[in-house]
């Protein structure tokens, strides 16, 4: 799903045991601090206890895009916020156990897993931000939290799994931003902000 595009990949290592690869796409014409939204991303797997070989990408995209992406694989019409398109099914490890049950000898820690796509536009975000009087960038972070959590197996069709996805989502982002401390605002039409890798 995520091709070549302007915004540069931002991805780094999640800890000792090995690298996590996460990818940002900004195809958007928006400018979004790319390398702080892998940040983001890399600290939900990482508490989702999710084994850090794991692969994800994030693509942003333009309002046009994202509603032909909804519109083709939804069959809802019209832009949305956020999409997430799960590859590898994964889920995260039980209570009690951690990333290391899932290794074998001497640390092998097999394949690979590609977790899929989260695809996020900026353009919506923007809109639903200013609707909910918050910043644009709590807005991404929620929607990107939100989408990987989709990729996890998680959802909110019914009211008991509405509960248990915002509930963690909204512990996520807690915790995030507690960790991470205030920042600006860094999403701007066109501007230059989140053009570096990190």
């Amino acid at each position: 799903m995520a091709g070549p595009g302007p915004g540069a990949p931002a991805s780094g290592p999640s800890d000792r045991a090995g690298r996590m690869s996460i990818e940002i796409r900004n195809e958007s014409g928006v400018s979004v601090d790319e390398p702080a939204l892998a940040a983001l991303a890399r600290y939900v797997l990482d508490e989702m206890r999710i084994h850090p070989l794991a692969e994800l990408s994030v693509l942003l995209v333009d309002s046009a895009t994202i509603a032909d992406l909804h519109q083709r694989w939804m069959g809802e019409e019209g832009p949305t916020d956020v999409l997430a398109f799960p590859m590898d099914e994964l889920r995260p490890p039980p209570p009690g156990s951690d990333r290391t049950d899932r290794m074998g000898p001497a640390g092998d820690s097999g394949p690979v897993t590609v977790l899929g796509d989260v695809v996020l536009c900026p353009e919506v975000a923007t809109e639903q931000a200013r609707e909910a009087h918050r910043p644009v960038t709590d807005e991404l972070e929620m929607l990107c939290a939100h989408g990987i959590l989709h990729l996890l197996g998680f959802d909110h069709a019914e009211p008991r799994e509405h509960a248990t996805m915002f509930g963690l989502q909204d512990q996520l982002l807690d915790s995030w931003r507690a960790a991470r401390g205030p920042v600006k605002d860094a999403v701007e039409p066109g501007g230059a902000a989140g053009r570096e890798s990190g």
